[in-house]
């Protein structure tokens, strides 16, 4: 049987706030506490592949989304009960993260 995880790759390239990488950085190192070690890829292409396709549903998230304050991920992208993870290859600096004006 052929695994869709398995399949041929494709790059992506996410541009989006500095607290949804933090809050992704975050749901990493849960699903290794979870037993479940992923990198930031393979947790967002289990994201993709579990969501719903309900054009309502997913109209209704993205309303949701777009009426966040600003501030709504900082409070829980502070975990001191998670692993620790360290990502493979240089460290990202802020000017990686943050497109140039």
């Amino acid at each position: 049987m052929e695994l869709l995880c398995r399949q041929p790759r494709r790059n992506a390239l996410i541009t989006w706030p500095e607290e949804v990488d933090r809050r992704l950085d975050v749901l990493v190192r849960a699903s290794t506490a979870g037993g479940t070690p992923a990198s930031r890829s393979q947790l967002l292409a289990a994201l993709v592949a579990a969501a719903d396709t309900d054009p309502n549903l997913l109209a209704e998230l993205l309303r949701d989304y777009r009426r966040l304050p600003a501030d709504a991920l900082t409070t829980g992208n502070d975990r001191d009960d998670l692993p620790t993870i360290r990502n493979p290859g240089p460290p990202r600096t802020k000017d990686q993260r943050t497109p140039a004006p």
